[in-house]
């Protein structure tokens, strides 16, 4: 379904994890990064993906900074390409439309709030969408 798609790191939990273990966790197997490498790690949301073609599926979204003289790990991904992408080239890269409002919400959104999100999909066209944000 995320064929010739950018992604973010991520993947799916594993028996007894909470959502910021699994995070970090797929961190370190997809990128090599130590939670020790992360400043200001911070969750931040819910998403709710539906979709005509694929089962629903459910996304804890966080977001961390590392320092600017920082090197991503030499690891091989066997999962795609990785890379770090500025984020005002991140919306030139084909991801999902719903990435694209999530993207925006995440790094041009102040305050700073916790959030859920609904993006219903059909086939690969985005239909509909909701967002709510919480103190």
């Amino acid at each position: 379904m995320n064929l010739d798609k950018w992604l973010g790191i991520g993947g799916h939990f594993e028996t007894d994890e909470t959502p910021e273990e699994c995070a970090l966790r797929e961190l370190k197997e997809e990128t090599g990064m130590s939670a020790e490498s992360l400043n200001e790690f911070e969750y931040r949301g819910h998403i709710t993906f539906l979709s005509s073609e694929y089962p629903s599926e459910y996304m804890h979204v966080f977001t961390a900074t590392v320092a600017e003289d920082f090197e991503l790990p030499r690891k091989v991904c066997d999962e795609g390409e990785l890379a770090w992408v500025s984020l005002d080239k991140i919306n030139d890269l084909p991801v999902w439309e719903g990435d694209k409002i999530m993207f925006d919400y995440l790094f041009n959104h102040t305050p700073r709030r916790f959030f859920t999100m609904k993006f219903r999909y059909e086939g690969d066209r985005l239909v509909s969408h909701e967002e709510k944000e919480y103190l």
